[in-house]
């Protein structure tokens, strides 16, 4: 019985990883649509979007009779709601991605980016891409957590642009056709969700692996890397001055 709780829950990771494979491809597809006016690639994400359907249906009915039939605890327990929020977040990074894909056929064969901005949404691609990788590898191996923490970098980056976009957009005066401006908004608006739920996904994947929201994670962790940095101080004074160790006092 246990054999098969396990292996139900291993199928659904292995979904989820699917998920996010799947999801980077769209988004590759979608990037090359708007940068490169290919109705083929536009066409192939909206392709992919549906195909993603089936999975997401699938991966809701198994947490459904993992919760209804099996009654987890613990880690078990934290495993199958946080893929429950994870498959959400996926779906609509798989969404946010469609309607940039949506955008690039609708505008097709207009080039849909102002010239001058188009540098933007390459580095906007560049992210999204490079995070969906990273976010690939860590629903392969959760357990490593300190590699979860390190979106909040790449997702300040993704708001950096999008901040110096409306700059742009708000500007007087504006260049560029009223269209363009409506679209620059909104594709932006896109990329930059489409990180947030990327880093949505590594908050749940740190709750599964520690029982602790990042922030929390991030201060336990720091105390802890405080806490070696004395010893070693501590280890180096003790060198210098020919003192021999001295056994640390147990907590009361």
């Amino acid at each position: 019985m246990r054999s098969s709780y396990q292996e139900r829950l291993d199928r659904f990771a292995q979904d989820l990883i699917v998920m996010c494979d799947t999801v980077q491809v769209i988004m590759q597809q979608a990037a090359k649509a708007l940068l490169a006016q290919d109705l083929t690639a536009a066409e192939q994400a909206l392709t992919l979007t549906d195909d993603l359907k089936p999975i997401t249906q699938r991966c809701e009915e198994r947490a459904v009779q993992l919760l209804a039939l099996e009654g987890p605890l613990a880690r078990d327990l934290r495993q199958v709601v946080s893929s429950i929020y994870i498959v959400e977040d996926i779906s609509r990074m798989a969404t946010l991605a469609k309607h940039i894909a949506t955008t690039a056929r609708l505008r097709h064969p207009a080039q849909v980016l102002p010239e001058p901005l188009v540098g933007y949404f390459e580095e906007y691609s560049r992210l999204a891409q490079e995070m969906t990788q990273k976010l690939g590898d860590l629903l392969t191996d959760p357990d490593d957590v300190d590699v979860a923490v390190v979106f909040g970098a790449d997702d300040d980056a993704v708001d950096d642009i999008q901040k110096h976009l409306f700059l742009l957009l708000t500007a007087r005066p504006w260049e560029h056709s009223t269209t363009q401006a409506v679209d620059v908004a909104l594709l932006s608006r896109y990329f930059e969700r489409y990180a947030d739920h990327i880093v949505n996904v590594a908050s749940r994947i740190i709750y599964l692996s520690t029982g602790m929201k990042p922030a929390e994670y991030l201060a336990n962790r720091e105390a802890a890397q405080r806490g070696e940095r004395f010893d070693d101080r501590l280890a180096a004074l003790e060198h210098r001055l020919g003192i021999a160790p001295q056994p640390k006092p147990h907590n009361l």
